[in-house]
């Protein structure tokens, strides 16, 4: 009898652990139900994305503008210094330039200057100024929350502290909903078959769908709505892509040239520019150029120093003509009887793009419907604020105390 009462407690216990494993088992196919379906979401979101990226970023318009670094050289103090690429930088970003060229307008570098040049492991050898120019212009454009990864401290940036930030769209805080952001490709380690995190300056790290070496800036897109704000997923798409899908401008991107021939040849347009525009005050008078007579695909603006354009191509060895006119399509004075005999670089820049801004015609503007382009929610819902919860390839960084203020 008692054998039966204990073989009958043996089959309980028997059944009630097959039930709870049969209960786990349940529940483990059901994570594993909704993790797929989650991973083809977000596949079928890459694979949106991807088509959406190729109708919407094929043929962008763009603005360049190419500044000599030798302006730098006019500043009393180094302090001033800073504070003038700050204003090339600023006007940059007020009229929403896509790409920064600083070009050496000095020509061939004597034996006894070579001082004034600078090794730089992505430049090479530059002059100081040209650098400098660079080197602050690539601070300015970097969000704040990546500047420590990509800026260690730096002479250059040591008077940072004078910069006034640029503000742009894609300087996020942390409180800003966006659907896309810049990041940081992270060091942490994953687990087989997930992506990189990325540090895209919230609170949590932003899981992406492709594993990439640490130290990378990447622009990635967050889909909405998903339903675990501390595992958030993304996608990397081109930093092209955020202006081209909404309208909304996401900053510029520098380069050096080493004289006015690769200013225009070195475009990393595979097109090159279709348009190019030279300011002088010994051009034609802006005021006989028509309103949207300017059509472009990629338009290339170049502003000279101290000496103007004429100076520059005099020390370019790769020119042979005596009149820059020849070298551009258009060759323009923006500011017909001016006051002052000159004009500043800075002033020039700012002069030039508020004088054109009507006169340029883009083929290709970022959005076909204006609408989105005027209202933020209507592409995309951009920038809502939402409760609290790193050159292209920039290598320097400095504190900076006017972080607080941006």
């Amino acid at each position: 009898m008692a054998s039966v009462v204990a073989r009958g407690k043996s089959w309980k216990e028997h059944n009630r652990l097959h039930k709870e494993q049969r209960k786990k088992w349940r529940e483990e196919r059901l994570i594993k139900k909704v993790k797929k379906e989650e991973s083809e979401n977000l596949a079928e979101e890459i694979k949106k994305s991807n088509e959406s990226e190729k109708i919407l970023t094929k043929n962008v318009s763009t603005v360049s503008i190419a500044v000599p670094g030798s302006i730098l050289d006019n500043a009393q103090s180094p302090e001033l210094r800073t504070y003038l690429a700050g204003q090339i930088a600023r006007a940059a970003c007020i009229y929403k330039v896509d790409e920064v060229i600083v070009f050496d307008d000095m020509g061939e570098v004597l034996e006894e200057e070579k001082k004034k040049l600078r090794h730089d492991e992505i430049f090479g050898e530059v002059r100081v100024g040209c650098l400098q120019l660079a080197r602050i212009l690539q601070y300015l454009e970097c969000p704040q929350y990546l500047r420590k990864y990509f800026f260690p401290l730096h002479k250059d940036l040591q008077y940072a502290g004078v910069l006034n930030p640029l503000d742009a769209p894609h300087h996020l805080r942390q409180q800003d909903e966006s659907v896309f952001r810049e990041g940081i490709v992270t060091n942490k380690p994953t687990k087989v078959g997930r992506g990189s995190q990325v540090n895209v300056g919230l609170l949590n790290d932003v899981t992406i769908d492709k594993v990439l070496a640490s130290g990378l800036r990447v622009t990635v897109k967050i889909p909405a709505e998903q339903k675990n704000p501390k595992k958030l997923k993304g996608i990397v798409v081109p930093p092209s892509m955020p202006r081209a899908h909404t309208g909304t401008y996401w900053g510029y991107s520098v380069r050096i040239a080493n004289n006015l021939t690769q200013v225009i040849t070195n475009s990393p347009y595979k097109e090159g520019y279709d348009l190019t525009i030279g300011t002088s005050d010994k051009g034609t008078s802006a005021d006989h150029v028509a309103s949207n007579s300017l059509a472009y695909n990629h338009v290339l603006i170049v502003f000279g120093g101290l000496t103007g354009l004429e100076a520059a191509l005099e020390a370019d060895p790769l020119l042979n003509e005596d009149d820059p006119s020849l070298l551009f399509d258009k060759y323009l004075n923006v500011c017909p009887e001016q006051g002052s005999r000159t004009i500043r670089t800075e002033e020039a820049i700012l002069i030039s793009l508020s004088e054109l801004r009507n006169k340029l015609l883009p083929k290709n503007p970022p959005l076909a419907n204006p609408q989105l382009q005027n209202d933020p929610q209507a592409a995309g819902n951009n920038l809502v604020p939402r409760k609290k919860m790193k050159t292209e390839n920039p290598t320097v960084h400095s504190s900076d105390s006017s972080d607080s203020s941006d």
